[in-house]
């Protein structure tokens, strides 16, 4: 007497896996993983930056002042050369931009059109390259700045 065929069983046979559905699973939440983890590392990345930027402005601004303080007249530097720091690159590449306002150069407002610094200034002009003289201006935005004569270092926007 011959057996009925039956049709082939993954379980009857021993065999062990996953369906499309749970592999699809699997691939859709290691997706949305790796989507947050690269949105943290960029922002994380970008707050290394920033604070990279603040803190090379306040190692600047403490050149200046034993600048001032070892200079005769109390005489502010010409330009960054002066304290050793012409080479110095922001986080984004580019150098930093030193004015002082006792040379000619203009002063950057604030949101009230007050000045924020009165002898010089010191800032990075940001991730996007560019700036003017008012921090209310769009490019200004994300300029890394001291303000208040060095009360402030940081973002514009938050100024």
């Amino acid at each position: 007497m011959t057996r009925p065929i039956r049709p082939f069983s993954r379980r009857q046979a021993g065999f062990r896996g996953f369906t499309i559905i749970e592999l699809m699973t699997v691939v859709v939440v290691m997706g949305i993983l790796v989507t947050m983890g690269y949105a943290r590392s960029k922002y994380t990345i970008e707050q290394g930056k920033l604070a990279k930027a603040i803190g090379d402005i306040r190692a600047i601004q403490v050149d200046i002042a034993g600048y001032q303080v070892a200079s005769p007249s109390q005489a502010l530097p010409a330009t960054l050369t002066d304290i050793d720091r012409a080479g110095l690159m922001d986080p984004w590449g580019r150098p930093y931009i030193f004015v002082n306002f006792k040379l000619g150069g203009s002063p950057r407002t604030d949101v009230f059109g007050v000045n924020l610094n009165v002898e010089y200034d010191v800032y990075s002009m940001g991730p996007d390259g560019s700036s003017a003289l008012s921090l209310t201006a769009g490019t200004s935005q994300d300029d890394v700045v001291l303000g208040m004569d060095g009360g402030f270092i940081g973002r514009a926007a938050r100024y």
